[in-house]
């Protein structure tokens, strides 16, 4: 019986640490924004439409790395809050404009210090010198593999 390999150690593979480094930020978000009643993702739609309104849906979902039909959905519960609008296109009826509201823009820059509070807890298992290396490598290994994503970013 021919011998196999030892099976590898899960925390031993970036993609398992990678993925458990996810849910942890996700946890952390969720701790210091809960007062406000929304997501990572909510944060970064509205965040990129504050950025940039008038951007379309396709387009948004382009900058922050979602599929189309995530984002839709995404937006739906935007609106129903009352933080996203949407309007049709002069050139293009089938596209749909985002803007914020005067109350999505609110949302954005109360919900914004809960959010920088979750990222510093993040790093801070990191010596502070340690941290701008980290965030280096990780944007060059998330640029380097962005292609190889199911929705790759474009960033806006």
């Amino acid at each position: 019986m021919a011998k196999t390999a030892p099976l590898p150690q899960l925390d031993q593979l970036p993609g398992f640490s990678i993925r458990r480094l996810q849910q942890i930020a996700v946890a952390l978000f969720l701790q210091e924004t809960q007062a406000h009643g929304i997501t990572p993702v909510q944060y970064a739609a509205l965040q990129a439409v504050c950025v940039s309104p008038g951007v379309d849906q396709r387009t948004l979902a382009a900058a922050i790395g979602l599929d189309t039909s995530t984002t839709g959905g995404v937006i739906d519960r935007l609106e129903a809050k009352g933080a996203l609008r949407r309007s049709p296109s002069e050139h293009d009826r089938r596209v749909r404009l985002l803007t914020a509201t005067d109350e999505g823009q609110a949302l954005a820059r109360q919900v914004t210090p809960a959010m920088l509070r979750a990222q510093e807890r993040i790093l801070a298992p990191l010596p502070a010198k340690e941290r701008k290396e980290f965030l280096r490598m990780l944007r060059v290994l998330v640029e380097a593999n962005n292609e190889l994503s199911r929705a790759p970013s474009s960033g806006i």
